[in-house]
């Protein structure tokens, strides 16, 4: 289904500068890698020799800023992020700040992903003073595109320390110079998590680096009505989402214990047909 999210940005984000299509070196038989707009990355074009091979998305995410060429303000997607309704600029940076949704959340255990938003907020907590920042960016952390959910924030004043944030779990908005003044701050704890060839319990993310740019104010605030996250259990919420355009990006997640999954994969391909019909450029 990769081939809906490059019809997707040719259909709702035209705008794009480039593309970075980053793999281990598989390339889609499909996919053109001469389109103007796209570079085809390997790990071994941008990743140091002592982490290779990798099968960690963590430490690969943790390394794009060494990617050649790669603009300074950059959004991430992984390819589970497609977006549904018409977007700009303006909805990934603003004034060229990164748009971010600062509400202070606390971390609930689940599953072993937990363990890696705990060592996040961990590393937030031994460089920052939550607040000394609060009082700083209160304007950031208040506001009406949080909507009710602010309220999170309000109910973790009285703790000194971050509990952890919330998380839309959708494309990520980075600058290259936070990525740089984390790895000069924190190059242990990334180096680590960077030679770890498997997703393990010690691993940060790249939430890390958003999580930095919060607390340093370095971020304007985001709409927590950007997008939705749903896992392909929730099949009907998400054809009608595509469908509708009801929010403008959609995060489609399999790591959950999906049932007639052959049926809903197919289903979801038809309806991706219906609203991305035609071939983007970016297909031979």
């Amino acid at each position: 289904m990769f081939n809906y999210w490059f019809r997707s940005i040719e259909k709702y984000a035209p705008w794009v500068n480039k593309i970075y299509v980053v793999t281990s070196g598989q390339k889609p038989e499909w996919l053109n890698i001469h389109a103007d707009k796209i570079v085809f990355v390997k790990h071994s074009d941008f990743i140091p020799e002592e982490y290779l091979p990798t099968f960690n998305s963590n430490a690969i995410e943790l390394n794009l800023h060494r990617i050649k060429g790669l603009s300074e303000n950059f959004v991430l997607f992984n390819d589970d992020m497609y977006l549904i309704n018409d977007v700009t600029e303006n909805d990934f940076f603003y004034k060229g700040l990164p748009r971010k949704v600062g509400i202070y959340s606390p971390v609930i255990p689940f599953k072993e992903f937990s363990n890696t938003v705990f060592n996040n907020v961990r590393i937030i907590n031994k460089n920052f003073d939550k607040r000394k920042d609060l009082k700083r960016n209160w304007k950031k952390f208040i506001s009406f595109k949080y909507g009710s959910e602010q309220l999170r924030t309000i109910s973790t004043l009285p703790f000194r320390r971050v509990l952890g944030y919330k998380n839309l779990h959708l494309t990520s908005s980075h600058t290259k110079s936070v990525y740089r003044e984390v790895w000069d701050k924190e190059f242990a704890t990334l180096d680590v998590t960077s030679k770890s060839k498997f997703r393990s319990r010690s691993d940060v993310n790249h939430w890390l680096f958003s999580y930095w740019q919060i607390e340093k104010g370095f971020f304007y605030p985001q709409s927590t009505k950007l997008g939705y996250f749903y896992t392909l259990n929730e099949f009907e919420n998400i054809t009608n989402a595509i469908v509708k355009g009801s929010r403008k990006i959609i995060c489609i997640n399999d790591d959950y214990d999906v049932e007639n999954y052959e049926d809903k994969i197919n289903g979801l391909i038809q309806t991706f047909e219906k609203v991305f019909s035609d071939k983007s450029e970016f297909e031979l």
